[in-house]
């Protein structure tokens, strides 16, 4: 018998009966049910840093737990496919590193969708050797592009398109730099946050960097996933996962970071304060996350679809609203009263 019916039954016993009754010895209520807590097991892109610092922020700070979650950051890695988590049951939410995997995913009718998206521009960076000739990533044509096969079938497909560079150009990238060091014509492919960083350390030059996002480029980036089964068994968890992690990133940038940056560097012993602090100020700098953590619309989507079925990396049928759903979103702050 569940709780209520119990209650139910008690009630109507207090009631039965009638004529004088003796005096029984009042009872204690009963201690309410604990509230249920969801776990969430949550896969990042790569290995713990700044880039995931909101998520770490809302673990720290105890706003998943505030909101009936027990979360746990699975640290990504070399060879960790997120995707493939997610459709083993091995985790209840991924981080999507850019809009292809949603597609792709669309495309094989995976039962996967972004949820949220953290970052509003993806952090993907072209590097040069500091050229006063270089204004713009136009002025790279012609030039060899160091770059990941990933990339090649991703932003490279966005450049071809823009810019009409050629596969003549490209390339093998194996995360090494000493290729692009050696060749003062050459390009690399980097993130905003991390390899400019680090060419100015190990190499002492600045180099140009060009922001692809800034030029145009429309892909979302350090997204949530979630498998339908989830979404459909439970969309109050979904939505409480977002609105934490937004919460989480509001604080990592415009608070005290110390909270998350401690657990980073628990989880990633690699990683150094110095590059931790750099690349939070750049994600602030440039606007990453946006003024409304997490959000996505339709018309980005569809923007994106547009520039990729056009060069005929997905049909033009693909029903591209399959790779993610706005139903989740954390509302924006109203507006304050005027007067």
């Amino acid at each position: 018998m569940d709780r209520r019916t119990a209650l139910a039954m008690m009630g109507a016993a207090a009631l039965a009966g009638c004529g004088p009754r003796k005096a029984s010895t009042p009872r204690k209520a009963a201690p309410p049910a604990a509230p249920q807590v969801r776990r969430i097991r949550f896969a990042t892109d790569w290995r713990a840093q700044a880039e995931h610092g909101g998520f770490y922020q809302a673990l720290a700070t105890g706003e998943f737990a505030r909101r009936g979650l027990d979360v746990e950051i699975v640290q990504g890695g070399p060879g960790v496919n997120v995707p493939q988590l997610l459709a083993s049951g091995a985790v209840e939410a991924g981080m999507g590193s850019n809009s292809f995997i949603l597609m792709n995913l669309a495309q094989e009718h995976a039962p996967v969708k972004a949820v949220a998206a953290f970052f509003q521009k993806d952090p993907q960076v072209l590097l040069a050797h500091p050229d006063p000739a270089l204004k713009s990533i136009a002025d790279l044509k012609g030039r060899p592009f160091l770059l990941a096969d990933a990339s090649v079938t991703a932003f490279w497909v966005w450049l071809k398109a823009k810019y009409g560079f050629t596969d003549a150009q490209v390339r093998k990238y194996n995360y090494n730099l000493a290729p692009f060091l050696a060749d003062p014509r050459a390009v690399q492919q980097g993130y905003l946050t991390s390899e400019p960083y680090t060419v100015e350390k190990e190499a002492r030059f600045k180099p140009r960097v060009f922001l692809l996002a800034d030029e145009g480029y429309p892909s979302y980036a350090a997204m949530v996933l979630m498998p339908d089964r989830l979404l459909a068994a439970d969309p109050a968890a979904a939505r409480a996962f977002v609105e934490a992690s937004a919460a989480g990133w509001a604080s990592y940038l415009k608070g005290d970071p110390r909270p998350a940056n401690a657990l980073i560097l628990k989880d990633n012993p690699e990683m150094t304060r110095d590059v931790l602090d750099q690349a939070r100020a750049k994600i602030r700098s440039y606007g990453l996350v946006g003024d409304q953590p997490g959000a996505m619309t339709d018309a980005r989507w569809a923007d994106f679809f547009q520039v990729a079925s056009a060069q005929g990396v997905y049909p033009r049928s693909l029903d591209y609203r399959r790779a993610y759903s706005l139903d989740f979103l954390p509302q924006p702050a109203p507006a304050p009263a005027t007067t």
